[in-house]
């Protein structure tokens, strides 16, 4: 890696020199404008909308929009009059608790790492962020322009990660979340055991980049003269929606199903109450051999009906 940024870290009579690196790179597929007969790439003229006339990158100014609508020109001697920092300070304005920075806020990263003569001081700050739990919320300049940052730790680095303005994030405004809508027990239950079902650790490996990688294998494919098969679309397995107390039953039972447990069968209206039938049995133990008898095809009956719900369902989708 290219160091981009090279400054010290601050922090109370504590100097740390350090070096600055992106911490991220975009892996975004990109495609190139070019002529569909020829393959030529397409080039843009810079041409001015009021005369049609293409201009050179020494009459080109900067524009400010406004609001309204308005269009203000501001010349270089404008723009020097700026407030910009060339400081090459990580200046630590204090140490704040994680959970008072919204993960929202957080933007760009950055790995800083220490000069040769400043490792003990680079760790003793690691290490006080690791021990009290705490990013330091910090100052620094950045391409002329001084941002708010955090130091947190990270694989034993200390990562510095630019936030975002305040006015930056936008307010969620939805008026269709104002209506108050009411939950049952049973949907609540549902869910909390749908939550558990699909609950695990974060892996990164287990998820990758499908589009890039079906981008790749069609230039690979153009490249080897073969022709390009697409790729196959995933099977539909779901159905229509009965209900959500349905619909969380069956999310269950395929995530139980996907990890190799047992799926219980339940009716739609009640996911939850197949161990009370059970019960009954068992204080019916007394009864009669016939009656015995008579109630087993009874409840293999309800069991048939409610398969043939499911299956229909499926069908509809």
């Amino acid at each position: 890696m290219r160091a981009m940024w090279k400054g010290a870290v601050s922090f109370g009579l504590v100097n740390v020199p350090v070096r600055l690196y992106s911490a991220t790179e975009n892996h975004d597929v990109q495609f190139r404008q070019v002529h569909r007969e020829d393959g030529g790439r397409i080039k843009y003229q810079r041409v001015c909308a009021i005369d049609g006339e293409q201009v050179s990158y020494d009459d080109i100014a900067k524009g400010y929009e406004t609001d309204d609508g308005q269009l203000v020109v501001l010349t270089d001697e404008d723009l020097a009059e700026l407030p910009i920092s060339t400081s090459k300070e990580i200046a630590v304005d204090k140490f704040v608790p994680i959970d008072q920075i919204d993960p929202m806020l957080l933007d760009k990263s950055y790995y800083l790492e220490p000069d040769k003569g400043a490792v003990k001081p680079y760790t003793l700050l690691r290490e006080a962020l690791q021990t009290t739990d705490r990013v330091a919320l910090v100052t620094v300049s950045l391409r002329t322009r001084s941002t708010v940052a955090v130091l947190r730790v990270h694989d034993e680095v200390i990562v510095l990660q630019t936030l975002l303005w305040p006015d930056e994030i936008r307010a969620a405004d939805f008026g269709v979340l104002d209506e108050a809508i009411e939950t049952s027990p049973a949907e609540l239950a549902m869910a909390g055991m749908l939550v558990e079902s699909l609950s695990g650790d974060y892996e990164p490996g287990d998820y990758t980049d499908d589009y890039e990688q079906a981008v790749k294998s069609v230039v690979q494919a153009k490249l080897d003269g073969h022709e390009v098969q697409p790729p196959p679309e995933p099977e539909d397995e779901g159905g229509e929606v009965l209900d959500l107390l349905a619909a969380l039953q069956q999310s269950v039972n395929r995530a139980k199903s996907a990890r190799g447990e047992p799926v219980e069968e339940a009716s739609a209206g009640k996911p939850a109450a197949k161990k009370a039938p059970t019960k009954k049995t068992s204080a019916t133990k007394k009864a009669p051999a016939k009656k015995s008898a008579t109630k087993a095809p009874t409840k293999k009956t309800s069991t048939t009906k409610a398969a043939p719900r499911k299956q229909s369902a499926k069908k509809a989708g």
